[in-house]
């Protein structure tokens, strides 16, 4: 009797369970050499020969076309990391793909995979417990911060900046977004435009768009403008149906002429007289229109997205209109300064000092395409990781440090623990391990006596991370040095790591319909 299709494939057992470890362990090794300041970059060249360059692991992973589906839970550990914290997504995915390694030590063993999951959930909570105690009492100010976002993007592709100078520029983006409610971060956005050194980035007090002006005589600069948004065709009305108008004589020609001239004119007096100096629609504007809206010295922008207009609205305080007749000046939004800037063959607005503002733009420039992708990878996560500390306040050492910590006390914890239980527990902490070792062995040092250099300096100090300095790499205080983290993502980390992991380890049997 065929219960299942025969074309169905079945692996059940610790083939199952060894197939999906290898996967999962595999899917982690592709990103563990990018970890740390002086992780290596992945080169990645997909079916239509589109080229990515870049060491962040939630970048790498999402290009990988990875189909098993176990190692697809590691690239969703490395989602659920971006999404949450924007940082530590390699960290996460290299923690995941070890737990996976220690729990296949564990069933050679015949320690039961339920044990294991057991095991791994209550070592993460000491895990987490361990993260709160290294939490930095200090409050988390401006210099702290730029910590937070020099640390997250070293290492990284940032061109000719250092991670200092444009950790200054996020820092000042997220804190013109502090409400009282919080760190409205959707507010800052990142603009890259190709052809300048990535030292001519900037930080914009507005938004940024990808328009032009509608007429070229119009002004390329606006100061103290008055916006009107307008959801209206500025040109000639025409019927939903196809028609046809006979004309006998010249008279009747000129009639038509100079009633569709009176159309046209009309609009643009109508928009002159409202009094606004900037006009922006989502629809077409008349080239006749354009031409006379020019000579009053009003700028116009036509056919702009839907979203963009959204964004104007939100950064001017303007409100849409959807009939010229309605427009009043109480519908203006208001900007100290508008400007069209030409850059090669693209031209952007610049929307700056919103009366309403409350959205920043990063303006990113770099010199090649794959520069200025790579900055805005690195600067999306910095912008992450400070909005994140700043949210909680709450910091810890990175350098593999709180890994170190976290590692000692779950040892500690698990001499009280009865059981085969013990064993999953302490392989919790070598899996933690991976970390610092993978830092280590990504800075050219041994791997074994760096570890072992750690713990001792842990033991004696209370902190110890690997700490780079040029070419020099050394053991100390990463608070010293300025090599901070903020404690959500090291949390992030290990429970979606533990999730992942525990779930595949679980899996004994593997049902693949053809």
């Amino acid at each position: 009797m065929f219960i299942m299709s025969e074309d169905s494939q079945r692996t059940q057992g610790r083939d199952a369970q060894s197939s999906n470890i290898m996967a999962g362990k595999a899917v982690a090794e592709a990103v563990r050499t990018t970890l740390g300041p002086r992780g290596m970059d992945k080169m990645l060249v997909d079916s239509g020969g589109e080229v990515v360059i870049t060491n962040d692991g939630a970048t790498i992973l999402n290009e990988m076309d990875i189909e098993h589906p176990a190692a697809q839970m590691i690239v969703e550990v490395s989602e659920s990391q971006e999404e949450e914290v924007g940082d530590g997504t390699t960290t996460a995915a290299v923690i995941a793909g070890n737990l996976l390694g220690e729990a296949e030590d564990l069933i050679e063993q015949d320690v039961h995979a339920t044990t294991i999951v057991e095991g791994y959930h209550e070592a993460s909570e000491i895990a987490l417990e361990a993260i709160a105690e290294q939490v930095n009492e200090a409050d988390v100010d401006d210099e702290i911060l730029k910590q937070v976002g020099e640390s997250s993007m070293t290492g990284k592709g940032t061109g000719g900046l250092t991670a200092e100078s444009l950790a200054e520029t996020v820092v000042e983006a997220i804190r013109h977004v502090e409400t009282d409610d919080g760190v409205a971060r959707d507010n800052v956005t990142v603009h890259t435009q190709i052809g300048a050194s990535s030292n001519a980035t900037e930080l914009v007090p507005g938004i940024v768009l990808d328009e032009e002006p509608a007429h070229d005589s119009m002004p390329r600069e606006v100061e103290d403008a008055s916006i009107a948004v307008l959801d209206v065709e500025l040109g000639v009305r025409t019927g939903d149906i196809d028609a046809e108008y006979a004309i006998d004589s010249i008279d009747q020609l000129n009639t038509a002429i100079d009633a569709e001239e009176s159309e046209v004119r009309g609009y643009a007096e109508d928009v002159a007289e409202s009094g606004a100096d900037v006009v922006i629609t989502t629809d077409d504007v008349d080239d006749r229109v354009s031409s006379y809206l020019a000579s009053e010295g009003i700028l116009v922008f036509e056919n702009v997205g839907n979203s963009d207009a959204r964004d104007i609205v939100s950064a001017t305080g303007a409100r849409r209109v959807g009939a010229l007749e309605d427009l009043e000046e109480a519908d203006f939004g208001a900007a100290d300064r508008i400007r069209a800037e030409n850059f090669g063959d693209d031209d952007l607005a610049f929307i700056e000092g919103g009366a309403a503002a409350e959205t920043v733009t990063v303006f990113v420039r770099g010199g090649t395409e794959h520069v200025v992708d790579e900055l805005e990878r690195a600067i999306g996560d910095a912008l992450d990781v400070v909005a994140t500390a700043l949210a909680s306040g709450e910091v810890v050492p990175g350098a593999g440090a709180t890994e170190i910590a976290i590692a000692d006390k779950i040892r500690e914890e698990a001499a009280g623990i009865e059981g085969r239980k013990q064993l999953a527990v302490t392989a919790f902490a070598d899996a933690i391990d991976i970390v610092p070792r993978t830092l280590a062995a990504n800075t050219g040092q041994d791997p074994i006596d760096a570890l072992v250099d750690l713990r001792a300096a842990h033991e004696s100090e209370g902190r110890a991370g690997l700490i780079t300095t040029g070419e020099d790499v050394t053991i100390d205080d990463p608070f010293e040095h300025g090599v901070v983290d903020p404690a959500d993502v090291k949390r992030e980390a290990i429970e979606s790591a533990t999730e992942a992991a525990t779930m595949i380890v679980r899996i004994d049997d593997v049902i693949a319909a053809e």
